[in-house]
């Protein structure tokens, strides 16, 4: 009879988180792996805790926009309870007998990526599922203002130079507003020269 490998952790401290880098299908995870994690993904689905499955049936009922939350979703290396692909925000549900090295290692591993995880308490979302929402919607709204910001700075570093864009610019203006370009040809109004 042959020996079964078996998935274990590593003996890194919490503190050190592996480096992933967004590269294909899952940052450098090889395809065997990955279809694994989706598996287990898909058995974590069929098989979820009654906070998960409250919190679940309260998205879906929910109208969200643009923004949805998926359950058991693979990100990388690992399985996140929630995950919302365009705000880049996961929710980790904390149960009573989780592993907290192995969840403090993943969060960190998600956030060096530019991933929020958001860490709930499964008392408490079966206790007051209203204030978990409230919480839920103030850190979308706080991610959804950091993305804007991201974009603002992102213009603004990508915009040309002042001194160059301003040339470039009034001479292609002048062109218009004249009607000729550099051959001295006029424009119709299409744009092709007569």
């Amino acid at each position: 009879m042959t020996n079964r490998k078996t998935l274990k952790l590593s003996d890194v401290p919490a503190t050190d988180a592996p480096n992933l880098k967004k590269k294909g299908r899952g940052w450098e995870i090889s395809e065997k792996r990955l279809d694994a994690l989706h598996d287990q993904a898909r058995e974590m689905r069929r098989h979820s805790s009654e906070a998960h499955k409250a919190l679940a049936e309260r998205f879906a009922k929910a109208d969200m926009g643009r923004y949805k939350f998926t359950r058991h979703a693979v990100v990388g290396s690992a399985i996140v309870d929630f995950n919302c692909h365009n705000l880049g925000m996961a929710i980790a549900i904390d149960e009573p007998d989780q592993n907290d090295a192995l969840a403090k290692r993943r969060d960190k591993s998600l956030e060096s990526v530019g991933i929020r995880v958001m860490r709930l308490k499964a008392e408490d979302i079966l206790g007051d599922m209203d204030a978990v929402l409230q919480r839920i919607t103030h850190g979308m709204r706080i991610r959804i203002a950091d993305k804007r910001e991201g974009i603002r700075e992102h213009r603004a570093r990508s915009r040309p130079k002042n001194s160059q864009s301003e040339g470039t610019y009034e001479k292609a203006a002048g062109e218009k507003a004249t009607g000729e370009n550099d051959t001295g040809r006029s424009h119709d109004n299409d744009g092709d020269p007569s």
